[in-house]
């Protein structure tokens, strides 16, 4: 069975706007029972915001009232219209019409400007054009690069809103998997090989010191004799501060 393309956000937004049961809204989100529960309950799903369905263009008003209307009822995506934008997500560039080419370079100035983390395949499935185009918006080498302006693709009508932020979703996600990728390494112990040599090399150097303190003279200040009678004499002439 299909789900919802945010099935959990969906179920969160199910849970706090309609009357449907928690089987029904897990049926429709493919989740378990006590996960819906869980999300009713603040255990499950916290910190996720609700996606309205109907809007979104996966599930109709209608439907859900039939819903709401007998807990026996089972709900149904509209599965075509979905599948319609995410295969038109991956089937690379589209058809864009003459009326609207003209519109291009303002969309791709505000991908560029506005989601710098979009690659230029993204963009070029997004509003239909080249990756030639792109460098030359992006580096300000269009023929008519004065009079471009940056302005949202949706508005334009070259994509849906689904569109792009199942685009700007999945460029971030490969964003993380990338600093997760470039993290360091982390320490190990020194190799056995580097241990055995520094220990060889102190070993060394300890004996080294060894025979040198041996071989060294004994001090003077061992043999120094000292009469009592002198030391005395010398003391005599301290005078002593009252």
């Amino acid at each position: 069975m299909s789900a919802p393309l945010m099935p959990k956000a969906t179920a969160v937004w199910l849970v706090e706007n309609t009357a449907l049961s928690f089987k029904q809204i897990a049926d429709l989100c493919v989740l378990h029972e006590l996960e819906v529960k869980g999300i009713a309950d603040g255990d499950v799903a916290t910190g996720i915001k609700g996606m309205d369905p109907v809007t979104a263009g996966q599930l109709t008003r209608e439907e859900i009232q039939k819903g709401e209307a007998s807990a026996d009822y089972k709900l149904t995506l509209i599965i075509s219209k979905v599948n319609e934008q995410v295969k038109r997500m991956t089937a690379g560039p589209r058809y864009t019409p003459v009326s609207r080419r003209s519109d291009r370079p303002d969309a791709i100035m505000w991908l560029v400007r506005y989601h710098p983390e979009l690659a230029d395949s993204a963009i070029m499935k997004l509003v239909g054009t080249t990756k030639h185009t792109i460098a030359q918006v992006r580096d300000r080498d269009h023929w008519n690069a004065q009079n471009i302006k940056p302005v949202d693709p949706v508005s334009l009508g070259l994509c849906s809103q689904l569109e792009l932020d199942l685009a700007v979703q999945k460029a971030a996600s490969k964003g993380v998997k990338k600093v997760a990728g470039d993290a360091e390494a982390p320490r190990t112990l020194i190799p056995a090989h580097e241990v055995s040599g520094t220990a060889a090399h102190a070993a060394v150097e300890a004996e080294k010191a060894r025979v040198a303190e041996a071989e060294a003279p004994p001090s003077r200040d061992n043999d120094k004799t000292y009469d009592a009678d002198s030391v005395f004499a010398k003391l005599k002439n301290v005078k002593i501060e009252e």
